[in-house]
């Protein structure tokens, strides 16, 4: 009998293409969407792979969604092996301008929402003494990306939350893996290009954001590049807790573990763009320019 694999937000980017990719694999697939009806580029993907992935009607953001899903999904398919907390919103916005509601918005999704399905999957795997868990956070998850406030604070909770399952979880034989993408191809960054900008303060943190994804989106890491990354992460003898993937993260997280915190306050200290992005990639190595 296939190994059962779960992936939330399924309808599009990572959650799309690690669903088809685990179904490929051999894993008997059901993505979790918000609404079926949207969900017609995963099934006609799918089936140009020969490959076929249920669906499941759930909204991580909701306690009684996840609950009515899973029992769907147990009832459908049984015991789930692996699961994959893939759903998840972006969040733009410095502190001064962002409403506590706003972080608690992104954090219901982006957290609680992991949160919730693994509560759902976790007592079947410790009762089997086996499964996996992942948690795609993000290399802002380890980097205080500029301007991005709720984001980063929702990824670095879901960091944390994640070396606590990875020791909680370890004398039950279950799992844990942190996917931590940089720039991939995915349509959240289409989603999230509103910020708040209400005091008009902050134009240079904000043009400074914006540029490093105008500059990363044209080369972007396929989606099904970290598919494979979270295939090999379930299914390797040597398993470790945290992967790196996707255009930039490398970058970013080896280059702020070598800054001292000096460095760092006094990159966004920059006092022009042009001196920004020369320290940026002095830091980095990424070339942020804009192209002229």
């Amino acid at each position: 009998m296939a190994s059962v694999a779960v992936v939330t937000g399924a309808n599009s980017g990572i959650g799309r293409a690690t669903a088809i990719y685990l179904a490929a694999a051999g894993y008997s697939v059901i993505g979790t969407v918000r609404d079926r009806s949207r969900a017609t580029k995963l099934g006609t993907m799918s089936a140009e792979r020969g490959v076929e992935v249920d669906l499941v009607e759930l909204d991580v953001a909701d306690d009684e969604s996840v609950r009515r899903g899973f029992e769907e999904i147990h009832g459908r398919a049984g015991p789930v092996d692996v699961l994959v907390n893939n759903a998840g919103v972006g969040g733009n916005g410095v502190v001064e301008e962002t409403q506590p509601s706003d972080y608690l918005d992104v954090m219901n999704i982006n957290l609680c929402g992991a949160v919730r399905c693994s509560q759902a999957v976790l007592p079947g795997m410790r009762e089997r003494g086996s499964g996996a868990i992942v948690n795609i956070t993000s290399v802002a998850g380890r980097v205080g990306a500029l301007a991005q406030s709720p984001y980063v604070a929702s990824k670095w909770a879901l960091e944390g939350i994640s070396e606590g399952m990875a020791q909680e979880l370890a004398p039950f034989g279950i799992r844990v893996v942190i996917v931590e993408p940089g720039i991939t191809k995915s349509a959240i960054f289409a989603k999230s290009v509103d910020y708040p900008n209400t005091t008009g303060a902050y134009e240079a943190p904000y043009q400074r954001m914006f540029q490093m994804y105008a500059t990363g989106i044209p080369i972007a890491t396929d989606p099904f590049e970290v598919a494979e990354v979270i295939h090999h992460a379930v299914t390797t003898d040597e398993p470790r807790l945290r992967y790196v993937t996707s255009w930039g993260a490398a970058e970013l997280i080896q280059g702020r573990e070598r800054m001292t915190d000096a460095d760092w306050v006094a990159l966004g200290a920059a006092g022009d763009d042009d001196a920004y992005y020369t320290r940026f990639e002095e830091l980095f190595g990424l070339d942020i320019r804009p192209a002229d």
